[in-house]
């Protein structure tokens, strides 16, 4: 693994932000009607590719260039999360309610 430490935890951290912004993204890709042919993909795109621009960001701020092997673990971390992007564009209230239970038992986790 060659991202750091604390650009994973960037990358988790904007991922996290565009699944709670989610729906802000899915009205973004309604107005493209009829043009597109589907709302939550496009809107899964908007979101990706934002991730990804923040990922370059934060290499770009610390005067770096990703490689390749950055690259695919970029891509592996967002295939991880991938499934939770698309249900928080298809299902959001069921999904906040997850994440909200993800949240504190990850917190009660790290209390211990």
């Amino acid at each position: 693994m060659t991202i750091s430490k604390e650009n994973k935890e960037f990358i988790d951290s904007l991922i996290d932000y565009y699944i709670s912004e989610s729906q802000s993204y899915r009205q973004i890709a309604e107005n493209y009607l009829p043009e597109i042919e589907s709302v939550v993909d496009t809107a899964f795109g908007i979101i990706v590719g934002c991730v990804y621009s923040g990922f370059l960001q934060a290499y770009q701020n610390q005067q770096q260039t990703p490689g390749l092997d950055d690259m695919k673990e970029f891509n592996q971390i967002l295939m991880k999360r991938a499934s939770i992007i698309k249900k928080s564009l298809i299902e959001p209230a069921k999904l906040n309610t997850e994440q909200e239970i993800n949240i504190e038992s990850k917190k009660e986790s790290e209390s211990k």
